[in-house]
Parts: C-alpha cells; sequence; structure tokens
C-alpha cells in the first residue's frame, strides 16, 4: 500500500490519534484526558507545559501534540460525524 509517497508492506490497520482535554494533573508523567465523556489516564512526557484545561491530541496513550480548543472542537465535531455514518451503517 502507498501512502503519502511511502510504501507500507502488509498495512492494513490505521492508527488514530485523539483529541482531549486535560482535566486532572496527577504528576510530571501522567494526567486525566477527557475523550467526549470518556476519561483515560495518558502518559504526558512527550509535550511540554502541559496544564488543566488544555486539549492534545492522544495516540496510544500517549498525548503527542497540543491543539486549540477551536481546532480540538473542528475535530470532535468531524469524528461525530463518522461515528453518524458508522451507526447508519451498522443501524446501531
Amino acid at each position: 500500500m502507498k501512502i503519502d509517497g511511502l510504501v507500507s508492506k502488509g498495512c492494513d490497520r490505521m492508527c488514530l490519534a485523539i483529541p482531549a482535554e486535560i482535566i486532572e494533573l496527577e504528576d510530571n508523567d501522567y494526567a486525566i484526558a477527557d475523550f467526549g465523556g470518556v476519561r483515560r489516564k495518558i502518559i504526558v512526557t512527550l509535550i511540554k507545559d502541559v496544564n488543566v484545561g488544555d486539549y492534545v491530541i492522544v495516540h496510544t496513550g500517549y498525548a503527542i501534540s497540543k491543539l486549540s480548543k477551536k481546532e480540538a472542537v473542528e475535530s470532535l465535531e468531524l469524528w461525530d460525524e463518522v461515528f453518524e455514518v458508522i451507526n447508519k451503517d451498522l443501524k446501531v
């Protein structure tokens, strides 16, 4: 499979990074993030200056970048559209 000029052999899955809001800092390494009502502990060591109220992109349990509230809301709205289509196709 060719993706953005790169060749990937046998790649049949896509990894996703999801926006979340930091709602609690546990220590320098961990935080509690809210994914639209679902709260999970994430690792925040890959980005600097994480604060409660920040929005981050989370991939496999790691916060990998910050984003603005506007960007987070836009992304979450797109996810809502994706889930709406999936649920309609699955007749959930």
